[in-house]
């Protein structure tokens, strides 16, 4: 493995680097103050700051005005945009329309790939299934019906539903297969934003129900109720879903290593200026054994992702597929977080839990991110099924 990052790659990172310098962690409400959402919708603002430095369209092939570069430039793009707690569907829309233009027909390619890629239509996932626990896959189902397919099911959590123009739906055909439907997401919205989503076309029998995420963000239930959508807006391809899932989980991991950075970053800055019996304590050894231990947290976090991002790249083969790779990312990212984050509040003492504080937002962050798509426990078991099947050695 050769993990030297190429220039069109550390280009991004810096494009990145100076979209988000000026974004601040606290913008919104607290987490922890507010019953509902933290905010209505994303950054818009940001998002057009991203849209105008190429960085919605960095998957994209030149022919839709795109940088195509790979998933290891999304990824290093994710790992800066958490350092911030960035409050926009980067990961989701990437991913999405990453996969619309590898799986995608070529009609519905050519009218939304370019669009989309400068940010408009926003494009989301429907990515945890019914309660979050089961395949995101088999909460929906899909008929053929005529010219076009009918939806029936629910996605819980989905991320920016409220603000989305199109949702990637996965669903089940009776034949036994994913394919990933475009919907238009409904739900209650007044003035222009009404007016907004009834020129995308929403379908009769989908509707949005709000939910509110671990960090404070407004999340939604997507309820489709023989919620028909066109033949177009259907991708039909073999391993389209499974492509989009682990591209979807291993940016994941990059935001996961994100926040990690910064909340050691944190620590350590916090633990080498606090002071007792007259020293700082990250002299003590105890502080910095804890410290210590997190440092490898993140390499493990770092080292994991960039294998499952250039497997996902680079298409190579394995002694077992690609899936193995993210599995082991995401072990390693939702355990790995969760450490660091429990041992800066640790190291923190009662400042950690300041709310006027951020690191507070951080630790929800870190909770939201580590059971996204499926905590570790998830992925060990996929990875000992992908074990099973392919036997090492």
């Amino acid at each position: 493995m050769d993990f030297t990052f190429t220039e069109e790659q550390l280009a991004a990172a810096e494009a990145a680097r100076g979209v988000f310098a000026g974004v601040a962690p606290d913008a919104v409400p607290s987490p922890a103050l507010t019953t509902g959402a933290v905010a209505e919708g994303f950054d818009r603002e940001l998002w057009d700051r991203l849209a105008g430095a190429d960085l919605l369209s960095l998957l994209l092939g030149e022919e839709y005005g795109g940088a195509g570069l790979d998933a290891i430039a999304l990824c290093l793009v994710l790992r800066e945009s958490a350092k911030v707690l960035a409050r926009v569907p980067l990961l989701e829309h990437s991913a999405a329309l990453a996969t619309v233009q590898r799986y995608g027909a070529a009609e519905l390619r050519d009218r939304l790939a370019a669009r989309a890629g400068r940010g408009e239509p926003v494009l989301t996932v429907a990515a945890s299934g019914r309660t979050g626990h089961d395949p995101a896959e088999l909460a929906v189902t899909a008929r053929r019906d005529g010219d076009g397919w009918v939806l029936d099911g629910v996605q819980t959590a989905v991320p920016w539903a409220y603000d989305a123009d199109l949702v990637v739906v996965p669903a089940r055909t009776e034949a036994d297969r994913s394919v990933l439907a475009l919907v238009a997401p409904g739900g209650e919205r007044t003035g222009a934003e009404a007016e907004a989503r009834s020129a995308a076309g929403v379908a009769a029998g989908v509707s949005v129900a709000e939910q509110v995420s671990t960090s404070g963000e407004r999340l939604g239930e997507l309820r489709l109720d023989s919620a028909r959508v066109a033949e177009r807006d259907v991708v039909v391809a073999e391993g389209a879903w499974e492509w989009l899932r682990e591209l979807l989980t291993t940016g994941m991991c990059a935001l996961a290593l994100g926040v990690g950075e910064r909340v050691l970053r944190m620590t350590a800055d916090y633990a080498g200026k606090r002071e007792q019996f007259g020293h700082p304590i990250a002299t003590f050894q105890a502080v910095a054994v804890q410290a210590a231990d997190r440092y490898i947290d993140l390499r493990a976090m770092e080292a994991t992702l960039w294998q499952a991002a250039w497997r996902i790249a680079s298409g190579a083969s394995g002694a077992l597929p690609a899936a193995g790779d993210v599995a082991v990312a995401k072990i390693w990212a939702a355990e790995g977080v969760r450490r660091v984050v429990q041992t800066a509040q640790h190291l923190h003492g009662g400042f950690g839990a300041d709310t006027e504080y951020v690191l507070h937002r951080y630790h929800a962050w870190a909770k939201q991110i580590e059971l996204a798509l499926g905590g570790a426990g998830v992925y060990e078991e996929a990875l000992g099924d992908l074990l099973a099947a392919h036997p090492l050695g």
